[in-house]
């Protein structure tokens, strides 16, 4: 949507009347001001959008800020040469009435306005979702179908945030062509890949494709899967397609939360936290439905070759034109420890993309604090126990830095031999496997691999501040 296009907010008002039935007249009533009024408040006419800031401030609540910020967003001079364009007058307009009505002083820094929005109790417009569905609907009218008026979620709507693209705007690979490890010349022994094995089945997903397109919809040691790769947190989850008898089609839906893309589901156009693997905004919220998550190790290609030599690997033949260099995508992101979009909780105890192994633990009705193990730490931890809620842990940590987690349950260890085994204090060895710990000479002595993934601290704090973190 153009900053400084307005004219077209007053035609949303209509829109919103045509799409959702809504009716009567665009004036406050008892409880809340018509929706309406707030895209009138933008109008180029500026005697029509002060009446309708005069109905809105009739019934104000601090929880109708989210929605003149988002407003606003898309208005904010660019330039010292903008101030004085019709949207810039807009923008001013919606500042100045903001700072009245919550008697603040925003600096005019929309940051600044939404931190302190994120700071109030959460008591939304009736109508927000209507209205998000409306607005968004103008960049993508596939967005109005995430947001329908009577939409139900779980997560506060005021930080759900327009990421930049449109629905499907960063396009999910789906069952790419696949190489043999033989054939996939284009890769380096150091370059990073994302390793996932199902049933004995190994495949990687090379980091300078999968960036570009952050979800591969794919099949695995005979399961469908989707594995989700938010590059702005440095999350890769595979999560299993199918809950039951139901297999979901999911895409990317341009929407964050807490800087984490939200995904979509193509059968009830429900946005999903791909952290959790939960449906939070939609029909589905609510209904239990919960993805299966499984495993993923950050490592190399060379180690990942060397462990699985019958891999298979993504081709650079996806369908699209893009630069698959190494390090190319997000390169400006990965540099720097600045965030693209901010959050409501931050905590200084590691910087914000530095790096964490992290786990939760899916049983029902489990209340475990989810765990972060800071990367840097396994480096010089290469072995190490821990017991999280009474469930004893073991992380092995190879040269090449891969972390995998495994429920080591009676079962001590005291050394590694290289990468691939385990020595326990009864002097029994262990293999490293991917899904498993395998004791050398019994393979029915197992110890199972606990799902976990990587992650930015600031992206995993965001979503779960009562995380265990480890650190020294």
């Amino acid at each position: 949507m153009a900053k400084n296009i307005v004219v077209v907010t007053v035609l949303i008002g209509v829109l919103t009347l045509t799409l959702y039935g809504y009716g009567g007249q665009t004036k406050s009533v008892e409880s809340y001001p018509d929706i309406r009024l707030f895209f009138m408040a933008i109008s180029e006419d500026g005697e029509q959008a002060e009446s309708a800031l005069d109905e809105i401030r009739k019934v104000w609540k601090n929880g109708y800020a989210a929605i003149l910020w988002e407003l606003a967003r898309f208005l904010e001079p660019v330039s010292i040469g903008s101030v004085d364009s019709p949207s810039s007058r807009s923008w001013r307009r919606l500042i100045s009435f903001l700072e009245e009505q919550t008697g603040q002083r925003f600096q005019d820094n929309m940051n600044l306005v939404q931190k302190w929005i994120w700071n109030q109790p959460y008591d939304p417009h009736p109508d927000y979702g209507l209205f998000k569905g409306a607005w968004y609907g103008e960049i993508d009218p596939e967005m109005r179908k995430f947001f329908p008026g009577d939409v139900m979620a779980t997560i506060r709507l005021d930080e759900v945030e327009w990421g930049g693209v449109q629905v499907n705007g960063i396009p999910p690979l789906d069952h790419p062509k696949l190489l043999l490890a033989t054939e996939a010349n284009y890769l380096n022994d150091d370059h990073v890949v994302f390793g996932v094995s199902v049933h004995g089945e190994a495949r990687a997903y090379p980091k300078r494709i999968l960036a570009w397109h952050e979800m591969a919809r794919d099949r695995i040691g005979g399961v469908e899967l989707t594995i989700v790769y938010c590059t702005l947190c440095g999350t890769v989850i595979p999560y299993d397609s199918r809950v039951g008898h139901r297999r979901f089609t999911f895409g990317t839906s341009g929407f964050l939360y807490r800087s984490n893309k939200l995904m979509f589901d193509e059968e009830t156009k429900s946005l999903w936290n791909t952290t959790e693997g939960i449906p939070v905004v939609g029909s589905l919220v609510n209904t239990g439905v919960r993805l299966r998550y499984r495993s993923v190790v950050t490592t190399t290609w060379k180690e990942w070759r060397l462990r699985h030599p019958q891999t298979t690997v993504l081709s650079l033949d996806t369908g699209y034109e893009r630069d698959y260099r190494e390090g190319a995508a997000y390169s400006d992101y990965f540099s720097t420890d600045d965030l693209m979009f901010q959050v409501a909780l931050t905590d200084g105890r590691l910087k914000n993309k530095d790096e964490v192994i992290v786990t939760r633990f899916q049983e029902e009705g489990n209340e475990e604090t989810p765990l972060a193990i800071a990367v840097d730490f396994l480096e010089n931890h290469r072995l190490y126990e821990l017991v999280h809620f009474g469930r004893r842990l073991v992380v092995v940590t190879s040269t090449a830095g891969a972390s995998r987690i495994y429920s080591s349950g009676a079962v001590r260890f005291n050394r590694q031999v290289g990468d691939d085994r385990m020595v326990d204090t009864a002097g029994l060895a262990w293999d490293v496997e991917e899904e498993f710990l395998v004791m050398e000479g019994n393979r029915s002595r197992r110890l199972p691999r606990v799902p976990a993934h990587r992650a930015f601290w600031f992206g995993w704090y965001a979503q779960y501040p009562q995380t265990r973190l480890i650190i020294h």
